[in-house]
């Protein structure tokens, strides 16, 4: 896969739009079970990252990403930034310049494992993990860009139905059930602006 300047400008802007778009969204989740500034906080960061532009779109493909997740971590409160930072900052220290579909597959991994670390957690406790491991289950599989949005949607509704046992949720207990976890959800949207931007399927 190889981005010219146009096509990660394009992708920042998706990315941001499909945060800042949904904030209030976010925001009403998180009073849910949070702290209700998850929303309010991912905008933040991601408003960060636009003001950065267009100098960002000038950086390499893993330079943006690095840049991308220093920003976040550095603008958005909570859990969250750290979280989702890491994940960009590790994706972009494991990519190439023109990463193959396997190269964003393995980089995809590695950073996975470092949200793993970062916050203590794995699959099935109702964070963000929810979302990332599954969706990574159907790219390593081949699936093509509507095929991992898809997942990315299904996977945070599934997060409705269960338990927090990490994160400032957990603290709820069975309180926790019933609600979306915000995390999640705007991994979802994040992946899904990621992939129409990128048309992963074209990716080989």
């Amino acid at each position: 896969m190889s981005l010219d300047r146009a096509a990660r400008e394009r992708l920042v802007r998706a990315l941001a739009a499909s945060v800042i778009e949904h904030a209030e969204e976010l925001t009403s989740l998180d009073q849910a079970i949070g702290d209700g500034d998850h929303g309010l906080n991912m905008k933040r960061g991601f408003e960060a990252v636009l003001a950065t532009l267009p100098g960002l779109a000038e950086k390499s493909l893993p330079e943006m990403l690095k840049a991308i997740g220093m920003t976040l971590v550095m603008k958005v409160g909570g859990a969250s930034g750290p979280l989702v930072g890491t994940f960009f900052m590790e994706l972009g220290k494991a990519l190439s310049e023109q990463p193959t579909r396997a190269d964003l597959v393995a980089a995809a991994d590695k950073a996975i494992g470092a949200v793993k670390l970062r916050g203590r957690s794995e699959e099935g406790q109702k964070t963000l993990l929810d979302v990332l491991v599954p969706v990574q289950a159907v790219f390593a599989s081949g699936g093509d860009a509507r095929a991992i949005a898809a997942e990315a949607a299904q996977a945070a509704d599934r997060t409705t139905p269960m338990l927090a046992t990490r994160g400032r949720a957990s603290f709820l207990g069975e309180r926790s059930i019933g609600h979306m976890d915000p995390g999640s959800r705007s991994a979802s949207l994040l992946i899904g602006a990621a992939v129409a931007a990128l048309e992963f399927e074209a990716v080989s």
